[in-house]
């Protein structure tokens, strides 16, 4: 089956065009999209990266790590032992399934179901999100500490926002 690509016209294709692309694209799953019509490029996309447009094509290079060469074992000079580095964090963030309402605890009278410093197991709750009158519990996927809470209780989220930061190094 072949695709059609919809005409585009460049008198009419303007700033106004580019902000509602930009729009249906944060609204949807797609995390990038490029949209190239002889000399006009405009490309979108959710990784951080301003969306581009212009009337000349543009490359990127692509980059390329450097290769280490490896010293000879006899050059080695004796080297001074520094104290062993703390491990790094390796944090695990749980981001909001859908939109709604962040809820810390299970009613407003109720202890958090964590705080900052508790220890979690996958499968223990962490907060409830509401959407449309439906209360959703959300848990853990991983073992760790919670470092940091970043919602305030009833406040509302966003589909892909970081609610949690775990750090998994810690147990």
């Amino acid at each position: 089956m072949a695709t059609t690509r919809p005409k585009v016209d460049k008198s009419r294709f303007d700033l106004h065009e580019i902000k509602k692309l930009i729009e249906l694209i944060e609204r949807s799953p797609i995390t990038e999209f490029e949209l190239v019509e002889k000399d006009l490029r405009v490309r979108i996309s959710k990784n951080g990266s301003a969306p581009v447009h212009g009337r000349e094509p543009s490359v990127v290079p692509a980059m390329v790590a450097p290769i280490a060469a490896p010293l000879p074992a006899a050059a080695a000079a004796p080297v001074e032992t520094a104290p062993p580095a703390e491990p790094k964090r390796q944090l695990y963030e749980l981001k909001s399934p859908m939109v709604g309402t962040f809820y810390r605890a299970p009613s407003p009278d109720a202890d958090p179901y964590v705080r900052v410093g508790d220890v979690v197991e996958p499968g223990k709750v962490l907060c409830i999100v509401e959407a449309m009158k439906l209360m959703n519990e959300l848990e853990s996927e991983v073992r760790g500490r919670i470092v940091e809470i970043l919602i305030d209780n009833a406040q509302p989220v966003e589909f892909g926002q970081i609610l949690f930061r775990i750090d998994t190094t810690a147990s």
